[in-house]
């Protein structure tokens, strides 16, 4: 499976369930994150103009036309988005994650995989790994989106 830099290869979308536009993305998008058991507010899910899945291997991704930055507030952590994120998802993970960071103190960190414990007990984290090995714990409640009826 190829990714070029340009986005995701014609090959991979024929596999895929592709989807355009904002309202139909964020739905399969929060759609998916609540499948894998994964909380709905993880990734920003506003302006995407394109998505995708490939249930047989995990892979996923999202295009915008910008990058996005968003702060959580709850855990004062800036976290910026390319205009594609992409990796592979299963329950309860993202894995070879590219398109994120994070910023810390004065640099950006480049984050590849991000994990909810659930070894007995629970904990209610959620870590996020660094290609080189370093990672942050967080409570996943920071990244819960609060649905309002």
């Amino acid at each position: 499976m190829k990714l070029y830099s340009r986005g995701v290869d014609v090959e991979i979308k024929a596999r895929a369930e592709v989807y355009y536009g904002d309202e139909i993305c964020k739905e399969k998008c929060k759609e998916l994150l609540n499948i894998v058991e994964l909380p709905t507010g993880l990734l920003p899910l506003e302006d995407i103009d394109e998505c995708g899945y490939v249930k047989e291997t995990g892979f996923f991704w999202f295009k915008r036309k910008y990058k996005k930055e968003y702060k959580f507030e709850s855990i004062g952590r800036l976290v910026s988005y390319a205009p594609e994120v992409t990796g592979y998802i299963e329950k309860k993970r993202i894995k070879k994650a590219t398109g994120i960071k994070s910023k810390e103190l004065l640099i950006w960190i480049t984050i590849t995989e991000l994990m909810v414990d659930d070894n007995p007990p629970p904990s209610g984290k959620i870590t996020f790994k660094t290609p080189a090995g370093l990672f942050r714990s967080f409570p996943v409640s920071a990244f819960e989106i609060q649905e309002v009826n």
